[in-house]
This record gives structure tokens, C-alpha cells and sequence, in this order.
């Protein structure tokens, strides 16, 4: 790969081409995307992208949990796959690039390889997970999880989203649950190029960022049950006020989180309230708190005190609280010779970098477990993502993909 050097270039004016083509299904209100998972924009995304692998002349494969595999094949019939990709599934107010560009970086990488006559001793696989998302099935990163053996499938398909409708059930209603075992694919490598999702590349005015780490994460949903009252003539005194337990804790959360600064965050960003009527004090509440940091000591600290000193608050409002752990996973440290690949890539192209620890989840967390992994990023306007306004320039999606074009075939191997 080395000697065949800078002149190994992606098209990417057509990247950019099929990631607003791509856009096209399940259009946002406000400029973005909402092609939430296992939805029939889900399902005409889907069928999108596999024209355009079977354009390119490779063979689609597509698991039990609907994870999506298009072939190009290599030269050595025994050699393992360097797998590529992430997912097409996004929020409900979601951008047109988080985890899109990942899997379209990947195609890219096929249709460049064709445009140059060039095979590779391994074949090369392009992956589109399953809700890696999260949103409307939790947890995020559920069909790479079931693949990595973190998740069981059967588990996964009883996961129902907020209109009881399961996900098994929803996977076969679009037409997308496939025969192969979940996991039963062996890997040489992975690589998923993403948005950064912060706004550290951007600030720096780097051009790629080489994912060294990933930061571990922990979702715990809280209950809090009180009494729904009239808000008018229920005494101070006499109120069990789940929307102020509520409030208290989430103060906690973000206490917490400060105490471990830099590099630990914390928020709720879900949150249900029952009856959610004006004139109605608060009697449950449901939210979901969202821990992360690189180091597993300090997430288990985060959630230790969370549920130590919210009990404490709730007991003192006469209220009480559950916890139920509804997501999450160790820190990530990546394959080195796979950051090394990529990092290479990026000098030899003369693109600007720099280490760079991912801050959110990705499909490559948890295939991370079972084959050797790297991550690339790209910068985005602001650091913004899970957002409609969600942006990032041409030039950035070019560099983050033709650095994922080297490190890719560098680890396929060229056949001369």
C-alpha cells in the first residue's frame, strides 16, 4: 500500500452525491433526517443502499438482526474480510452524516477500487448495523452488540419501542430480518469513519482525527413515584412532587459529573412526566442518565453516587425511586496496529491530525471485542450532531474518507 502512495484518491464528489441522494429518505422538518430504525424510511434507505453495492458489482449478505454486509471479494479464497462501515439509521431530528457517512465512505471505498482495477489479497465487507441509534430501541449499538455476543438476540427482539411494538416484530414488518447468524462472520479488521460529534478537530483546525480511545458509557433509566395532585390547592406541605425529585436529582447528576472534570460528562437527556398537565403536580417521572468517561473507575464512582444520594433525596420528599441499567459499555482502547494504519494514512496523504478519544458510542465499540479496530473522524460545524443543523464541508467528508480508502486497502493488501 506504502508504495503505491498519495496518488490513491476517492471520488469525492460522488460521496457527497450519494450522501445527499441518501438525504432524500425520510427528510427532517428543519434540513435533516429522520429515518429512525426499522421504519419503512428505515427499510427504503436500506434498499438504496443495496443497489448501489449490487452496482458495484458485490454480494449483499444480511443477518438475523438485519445488519447488512456487501462483499467486494479479494484475491485469497481463505483470507478473512477488513470490514468497513457504521449505520444508516439516525435520531428522530437527526443530520444527514452521523454514521451515514461511515457507510457511504465504505461503498466509496468499493467503487474507487473498481474505478482503478485494483484487487486486494482479503475481500472487503461494508457493514450498515441495526439501531445503532438507540432512540427508538434501547440501547444504542444493539445489533453490533448482539454481533459482538454483549446482547442476546432473543432479548433484542423483545426490546418495544414507545408504542409497545417490538423490535423482532418490526424487523420482519419491513422486510429486512435476514437468515445468517448474528455473528457468525469472522473479521480481519474493522474501521468506521464518523463525525466527531464535538468540537475539538474544528476548533484545532484538524483535518482527521485518529480515534485512539472511546469513552465508556453508562445509561441508567430513574423512576421517581409520587403523588399526582392539584397544583393549585395542595398544600406545600402535603405534596409528593415527582417533577422536584426529579429536579434535584438531575442537579446531582450534574454535580457529580463536574467533579470528575475534564474528561466526565453527565445529563438526562430523555425524560417523560406523568400526567404532564399544567394544573397537575408531577406523580412519576422516567429519565435516563447519561454517564461517560475513558476511565471505568469513574464511571462506576458516577454511578455508585447516583444511586447512594438520590435515594437520600428521594426519601427526604417522601418519594420513591428505582433504577433500572438500561445501556452502556467499558471504555475502548483500539487496535494499535489499526490506529497506526489509519495515523499512517493520514501523513501520507499530507492531511493535518491529531489522537482524539471519542466521546459518543459507535458500532465499533463493540466489534472493538471481536476483531482488531480503528476509528477515523472528521470535524463538524460547531461540534453539532443529534441535530438537524448537523453540517460538515466537502472537503471534510473527502479527507475522512480517503484516509479510510489507505487504511482500509493497506490492510486488505494490494494484489500486484
Amino acid at each position: 500500500m506504502a508504495a503505491q502512495g498519495e496518488n490513491l484518491r476517492i471520488n469525492g464528489d460522488r460521496l457527497w452525491d450519494s450522501l445527499m441522494e441518501m438525504a432524500k429518505i425520510g427528510p427532517g422538518v428543519a434540513g435533516g433526517n429522520n429515518r429512525q430504525t426499522l421504519t419503512d424510511e428505515d427499510s427504503e434507505g436500506r434498499a438504496l443502499f443495496q443497489s448501489w453495492c449490487e452496482a458495484a458489482g458485490c454480494e449483499m449478505g444480511l443477518d438475523q438482526m438485519g445488519n447488512m454486509f456487501a462483499r467486494r471479494e479479494g484475491s485469497d479464497p481463505d483470507a478473512l474480510p477488513v470490514y468497513v462501515g457504521s449505520h444508516l439509521d439516525t435520531q428522530p431530528t437527526g443530520g444527514k452524516y452521523d454514521g451515514i457517512l461511515g457507510v457511504l465512505g465504505g461503498l466509496e471505498i468499493l467503487r474507487s477500487l473498481n474505478d482503478m482495477s485494483i484487487k486486494t489479497r482479503h475481500p472487503i465487507v461494508v457493514t450498515n448495523f441495526t439501531n445503532e441509534e438507540g432512540t427508538r430501541y434501547a440501547p444504542a449499538m444493539l445489533s453490533s452488540g448482539v454481533f459482538a455476543g454483549v446482547h442476546d438476540q432473543e432479548w433484542a427482539y423483545r426490546r418495544v419501542d414507545a408504542d409497545g411494538k417490538a423490535f423482532g416484530d418490526e424487523l420482519k414488518r419491513i422486510g429486512w430480518c435476514g437468515d445468517e447468524e448474528v455473528g457468525a462472520r469472522k473479521m480481519h479488521a474493522f474501521f468506521e469513519l464518523h463525525i466527531e460529534q464535538g468540537p475539538i478537530l474544528e476548533a484545532d483546525g484538524i483535518d482527521v482525527g485518529v480515534v485512539t480511545h472511546g469513552q465508556g458509557l453508562s445509561w441508567t433509566q430513574v423512576t421517581i413515584i409520587g403523588n399526582d395532585a392539584h397544583t393549585g390547592s395542595t398544600p406545600m406541605p402535603m405534596r409528593k412532587n415527582a417533577g422536584l425529585g426529579m429536579a434535584k436529582v438531575l442537579s446531582l447528576v450534574d454535580e457529580i459529573a463536574w467533579s470528575h472534570k475534564p474528561h466526565a460528562v453527565g445529563a438526562a437527556g430523555h425524560i417523560d412526566v406523568y400526567p404532564n398537565s399544567r394544573n397537575v403536580i408531577p406523580g412519576k417521572v422516567v429519565f435516563t442518565v447519561d454517564f461517560r468517561s475513558p476511565d471505568l473507575s469513574v464511571i462506576q464512582d458516577m454511578e455508585r453516587r447516583l444511586h447512594a444520594n438520590a435515594k437520600t433525596i428521594c426519601d427526604d420528599l417522601g418519594l420513591v425511586i428505582e433504577f433500572e441499567k438500561v445501556g452502556g459499555f467499558d471504555p475502548v482502547t483500539f487496535d494499535e496496529r489499526c490506529v497506526s494504519a489509519v495515523r499512517d494514512a493520514a501523513e501520507r496523504l499530507g492531511y493535518s491530525h491529531r489522537n482524539i478519544i471519542s466521546g459518543a458510542g459507535h458500532d465499533a465499540c463493540w466489534i472493538n471485542k471481536v476483531a482488531p479496530t480503528a476509528m477515523i473522524m472528521c470535524p463538524c460545524v460547531d461540534g453539532l450532531s443529534h441535530n438537524e443543523s448537523e453540517d460538515i464541508s466537502k472537503e471534510w467528508s473527502t479527507a475522512g474518507a480517503e484516509v479510510l480508502f489507505h487504511a482500509v486497502v493497506e490492510t486488505a493488501e494490494i494484489v500486484e
